[in-house]
């Protein structure tokens, strides 16, 4: 078998759409066992479907990665299932609403900060648990642009990005001499169905963000997942605590 992470088992949050399912299919595509999860069950089925279709092994399993006792069950079946957790990508994730700091609603914050955040928190929390068992592991976690920078009437968002950056390195720092790898991929606009809410469907914001990009177009979802897999390969073996911007040039202006 040949293929970047030929062999191993790989988990995927936030997989049944966007992001998360171009990473899916490309860990697929590249040897791996993917396990896929989402909140929403439609897409993380569909998404198991088109890796079965291009003839790669993937399971479902549906979880809410802001509650610890789902993430735990879903680490359980990827070890369960394939023996063993090689590579994640902790990639769930929500945009929350475009308000103003003053304006920020304290729900609202709570939640994108309990998806983006704690969520990352957990599913690092139980698969770096696992990876320990077997000689360690690489995890990506998918920030944002908005983890390097500010972005205005985006508090929450901003805010929970630029802490999966720190989780990132922190991890990193604690897990390192135990052949646990993490690094982060910091995607600029990317033309994903929450691109699409961001933008509320209408072309002439689409195209304000496309023209905001120095390369003048957004990014495509296999864009980021190519960038991910190859950071858990053994390609990667000695990239680790890196937050990879993948955005265009965006950060460079």
């Amino acid at each position: 078998m040949t293929g970047l992470v030929a062999g191993k088992v790989a988990l995927i949050t936030g997989a049944g759409s966007g992001i998360g399912r171009a990473s899916a299919l490309a860990f697929a595509r590249e040897g791996a066992k993917v396990v896929v999860a989402d909140v929403i069950v439609e897409g993380g089925e569909e998404t198991v479907r088109l890796i079965q279709q291009a003839g790669g092994e993937a399971v479902f399993m549906r979880a809410d990665v802001s509650q610890a006792v789902e993430v735990e069950a879903l680490v359980k079946k990827a070890v369960a299932t394939y023996g063993r957790l090689d590579c994640a990508h902790n990639n769930a994730g929500i945009e929350g609403p475009g308000a103003t700091t003053v304006e920020y609603a304290e729900a609202m914050w709570d939640r994108v900060i309990a998806v983006n955040l704690k969520g990352v928190w957990l599913c690092m929390k139980y698969e770096i648990t696992e990876m320990l068992k077997h000689g360690g592991g690489a995890i990506v976690n998918t920030a944002s642009t908005a983890g390097l920078v500010g972005y205005p009437r985006g508090s929450a968002y901003v805010a929970s990005k630029h802490g999966v950056v720190g989780l990132t390195k922190t991890a990193v720092l604690e897990y390192a001499k135990s052949g646990v790898r993490v690094n982060a991929v910091c995607p600029g606009a990317i033309d994903t169905p929450m691109m699409g809410r961001i933008t509320d469907h209408r072309p002439q914001r689409a195209a304000r963000m496309a023209a905001a990009e120095p390369v003048g177009r957004m990014g495509q979802p296999g864009e980021i997942a190519e960038a991910v897999v190859w950071l858990c390969s053994d390609a990667a073996s000695f990239v680790t605590g890196h937050a990879m911007a993948v955005d265009g040039a965006l950060t460079a202006q």
